[in-house]
């Protein structure tokens, strides 16, 4: 998109959603906007009903755990401001452009926004998956189960502090004939990778 047209957008979404937006930003020819949970479903509203905008169009929508983002690994100190996020990406059709809605959750522990689906429908599936991986909570989802793990799966795999080997593993069982559960039984280990050196590797004959 033509850095115009950019501002051109840019101004029209401080007219409308005035006060209701936390931040705006530009990043890689795209606007970025920011927005409080509590405000989050009229802003939606307004960006696809608003003639001016008609973001007709819910391109994915997905978690982000920012815990360790812009963190030094030997840092003791994390990241200031809220862990979570879910990220929106809208298309207008119309208009021919595009927009990315950031909402922060207050409470880190227990991550919670509204849900979107009765905007765009097409949200259904998409908060799901964050629900699973990211354990965000979407208010007023019709159905809000996990979609890509297992029923017996425990936790939230993609976040920052996540087990790599997990907390359970499945297997199946012959005495009791059926699929069991039981806690992870690989034990943490640091893979250092083996160097191969041939005397005189490389040299010309």
């Amino acid at each position: 998109m033509s850095s115009s047209r950019l501002e051109t957008l840019a101004l029209c979404l401080q007219n409308v959603l005035a006060d209701k937006l936390a931040n705006i930003d530009q990043q890689l020819d795209q606007l970025i906007i920011t927005v409080p949970p509590a405000n989050l479903l009229p802003v939606m509203r307004a960006l696809r009903d608003h003639p001016e905008m008609g973001f007709e169009m819910l391109i994915d929508l997905c978690g982000v755990d920012y815990s360790l983002y812009g963190v030094e690994p030997t840092s003791e100190q994390g990241r200031e401001g809220k862990r979570f996020a879910v990220v929106y990406h809208l298309l207008s059709i119309r208009h021919n452009c595009r927009v990315r809605v950031k909402a922060f959750p207050e409470d880190d522990r227990f991550p919670v926004v509204d849900s979107v689906i009765d905007i765009w429908p097409s949200a259904n599936w998409f908060e799901r998956e964050a629900f699973d991986l990211f354990g965000i909570v979407f208010t007023g989802h019709p159905d809000l189960r996990r979609i890509l793990t297992d029923y017996g799966f425990i936790g939230s795999p993609f976040r920052k502090d996540f087990p790599l080997s997990g907390n359970v593993e499945m297997r199946y069982d012959p005495d009791q004939q059926r699929v069991i559960y039981q806690p992870v039984t690989i034990e943490p280990r640091q893979i250092t990778p083996r160097v191969i050196r041939e005397e005189h590797y490389g040299d010309s004959e």
